[in-house]
């Protein structure tokens, strides 16, 4: 049974992680990417559009599903070696929270939804996924994606 997770990165990260057919989650910890199994499904949320700066974004912005085994290394920079993992990216649209909010079983604090994000990978439930992949992508294809 495939399993669904949440990864928060700014809008900038997630869209570079489409463009390599990569996730790395908590500034590439081991941990996370660990959890993650072949087939399962991830969906990114960007709370802003760049990482160090204000502008709000609030959306979820890449939705795929893990191809690969194992999380790897790559040496990005002079020591910065991040655990990736390898995700084959639905072509989904951007989708704002705020109508969702209230739909989505793994918001518990309707008013404080934020809250949830806070650590930045998170598993949620199969319902709350499917809420969430009907907004991002067609529904033939979710259909097809057996969720």
């Amino acid at each position: 049974m495939p399993r669904f997770w949440i990864g928060v990165a700014s809008k900038e990260h997630v869209e570079n992680g489409v463009k390599h057919g990569i996730c790395q989650f908590c500034h590439g910890k081991l941990a996370p990417a660990k959890r993650l199994k072949l087939g399962d499904f991830i969906i990114y949320y960007s709370s802003k559009v760049v990482m160090h700066e204000s502008k709000i974004y609030q959306k979820f912005t890449a939705i795929g599903t893990i191809i690969d085994n194992a999380p790897y290394q790559l040496n990005m920079s002079e020591g910065f070696q991040p655990y990736k993992r390898n995700v084959e990216y639905f072509n989904g649209r951007h989708v704002d929270i705020r109508p969702l909010i209230n739909s989505l079983p793994f918001i518990k604090n309707k008013n404080a939804w934020g809250v949830v994000f806070r650590y930045g990978f998170l598993e949620i439930d199969k319902e709350s996924f499917k809420i969430i992949a009907k907004e991002m992508l067609n529904e033939s294809f979710i259909q097809d994606i057996a969720v």
